[in-house]
């Protein structure tokens, strides 16, 4: 199963009602249907390979190629299974927008209802946003952030970021069991249409002694670095590692790290207030200084059902639609009494569909 990063045209606007209507029910059947089968972690498999996810939202009928398949699909599945989570023993947290902020605060209510220990989740919800947004700088602004977890502890995470100038939006997908560590390699797999030119990856496998450096000049004498950053200023940036945080405020952001002394990069990134323009200044000291150079090459590599709302590749079929969604429900409800001679079917429809 591959996971990783998903490329789409960034598209405005709402889905409309009649549609998200229909979306909540059909994702809500689809869920019940393999937690049923497989249980609630195999749903965070799924949501994790950006094929699965892509295709999930073609058959519930969004837009097949645009930005809003991400936040739509997403929004129906929190909504869909509204009520359902101690049943599912699945639980989803985040949104778009200030919604997304507020993702660490929904994960602890819901820690406080359920009795779950949160912590690490929480840590793992900010720490993933904060790689694709400051270690992974590939031009993309993070403004969409879904947190899916069981009561197990084990967790996915699907966001996006927008790059407004280009008009496309790139979708970042995670896995628990797939992490071994959250600043080196953390997407297993990366899918893209488009591979950007100028990409500071401090997440690269080949960036390991650029963090390594990057975390020590982080404990050093913020006077001292500055210093060391004028001396390359007087001998012109590269094109490719500007930096445009005013001196002010990046001293300000070293004296948190130099009393803080992190241990490694994951520690120095979870520090508040460093983002994207101190991981590139202490990229570029790494690079310059101590000849740690950092890679700069963007991590990506190269079915309709139901139709689309804007009519592409077809319009919605609302009569083929609701059929499926009442096959499917019925289905469902039978497996949970133990009649599961409906589900079965569906199933050998799909092995011979395969």
């Amino acid at each position: 199963m591959r996971r990783g990063i998903a490329d789409s045209p960034l598209h405005f606007g709402a889905c409309p009602p009649w549609l998200f209507d229909r979306m909540k029910r059909l994702a809500r059947g689809i869920i019940e249907g393999i937690v049923e089968e497989w249980g609630a972690e195999e749903v965070l498999k799924r949501l994790s390979d950006p094929f699965w996810f892509q295709a999930l939202g073609c058959l519930l009928g969004f837009d097949w190629h645009s930005s809003g398949l991400t936040t739509t699909l997403c929004g129906a599945l929190k909504e869909g299974i509204r009520g359902l989570e101690n049943d599912l023993q699945l639980f989803i947290a985040g949104g778009k927008g200030k919604t997304s902020l507020k993702t660490p605060e929904e994960i602890e209510r819901i820690g406080d209802r359920e009795g779950i220990e949160v912590a690490h989740l929480i840590y793992a919800s900010r720490m993933s946003a904060k790689v694709d947004n400051s270690a992974l700088q590939d031009g993309y602004q993070i403004y969409h952030h879904t947190f899916v977890f069981t009561r197990s502890g084990k967790w996915c995470v699907i966001q996006q970021g927008m790059n407004m100038e280009k008009g496309y939006a790139r979708r970042y997908h995670w896995l628990s069991d797939e992490l071994c560590d959250f600043v080196c390699e953390p997407h297993s797999s990366i899918i893209s249409q488009r591979k950007e030119k100028q990409v500071l990856n401090m997440v690269a496998k080949e960036s390991g002694e650029a963090r390594e450096i990057s975390a020590k000049i982080a404990c050093e004498n913020p006077d001292r670095t500055l210093s060391e950053l004028i001396k390359i200023e007087k001998l012109h940036l590269p094109r490719s590692h500007p930096i445009v945080m005013k001196k002010e405020t990046f001293k300000k952001v070293l004296l948190k790290t130099y009393e803080r002394k992190p241990k490694g990069f994951e520690e120095l990134l979870g520090i508040e207030g460093v983002g994207p323009a101190t991981i590139r200044a202490l990229a570029l000291l790494s690079e310059l200084i101590a000849g740690a150079k950092p890679s700069y090459e963007d991590p990506v590599k190269f079915s309709f059902a139901h139709g689309g709302k804007d009519g592409h590749p077809y319009p919605v079929n609302l009569e083929i639609y609701d059929k499926s969604i009442e096959v499917l429900e019925k289905a469902v409800r039978a497996a949970k009494w133990g009649k599961k001679d409906k589900w079965e079917a569906l199933k050998k429809i799909a092995s011979l569909y395969r």
